[in-house]
């Protein structure tokens, strides 16, 4: 038996248009599985429609349209924003936005998941969370907060969905290549200083995300749950700030 197949699921994957969400869509494609994706922007070329996380009623029609037609045995979400400011130059318009699309979009999407899914009894929810929800750097205060909350919203929902035979874990992916990353990457010294913070010396891409995101929607991580699976290069395991003499 095949612990790493997907064969025969179903999976709702929530920001596929790029990056990540793009690596995760089409890595859960080559291991078998349906994947209906969605995206702020939608795609039709893609096969990718839209769904706005800041909207409950858009939320929720997408998990019970896809439960009446295919059940939903994976649910996938990755819309994140950032607003890189210090706190004290930090308007109420700019903390509203990022912990209405954060915290409360992933909110939404964990509650109409876990809704269709509890229901039928099994299922895997998959959240994104950072390294930043353990380590930050000056200007990411609102963005660091709330993905520390994700940790912590998938620790609560797995609790609450187990006896019901669903699994809830969070992914916590260190610096990666995606469009969003882009304006860092045009950045000489703070690319490298990324780079550098990495034991590999180099930023993560997003096709080596999909190990991780397989592994927790499969079989193989079936006794799995409440867990947040950091993929970072060693960034939260060394500081990366001195190298002792001898060694």
């Amino acid at each position: 038996m095949d612990l790493f197949s997907l064969n025969g699921k179903t999976a709702v994957v929530i920001g596929a248009g790029s990056g990540i969400g793009e690596a995760i869509a089409l890595g859960f494609a080559k291991q078998g599985a349906r994947v209906v994706a969605y995206d702020i922007k939608p795609d039709p070329a893609r096969d990718i429609a839209a769904v706005d996380v800041c909207d409950s009623r858009a939320v929720d029609r997408v998990f019970d349209e896809v439960d009446r037609e295919h059940g939903v045995d994976i649910a996938v979400c990755m819309p994140a924003v950032n607003v890189r400011k210090p706190i004290l130059k930090y308007t109420d318009e700019e903390l509203a936005f990022v912990l209405n699309v954060n915290i409360q979009g992933n909110f939404r999407v964990l509650r109409a998941a876990g809704r269709v899914m509890t229901a039928r009894k099994s299922g895997s929810i998959i959240l994104f969370s950072s390294i930043r929800s353990q380590v930050i750097e000056p200007g990411q205060s609102a963005y660091a907060a709330t993905k520390a909350g994700i940790v912590q919203l998938a620790k609560t929902a797995a609790a609450e969905f187990g006896p019901h035979g669903v699994r809830v874990n969070a992914i916590a992916p260190g610096v990666i290549e995606t469009p969003l990353t882009a304006p860092i990457k045009a950045n000489k010294a703070w690319y490298e200083a990324y780079a550098a913070k990495s034991v590999f010396n180099r930023w993560g891409r997003p096709e080596e995300l999909v190990g991780a995101a397989v592994f927790l929607a499969s079989d193989a991580a079936s006794f799995v749950t409440g867990s947040t699976l950091f993929v970072d290069g060693g960034w939260t395991a060394a500081d990366g700030r001195f190298t002792p003499p001898g060694m």
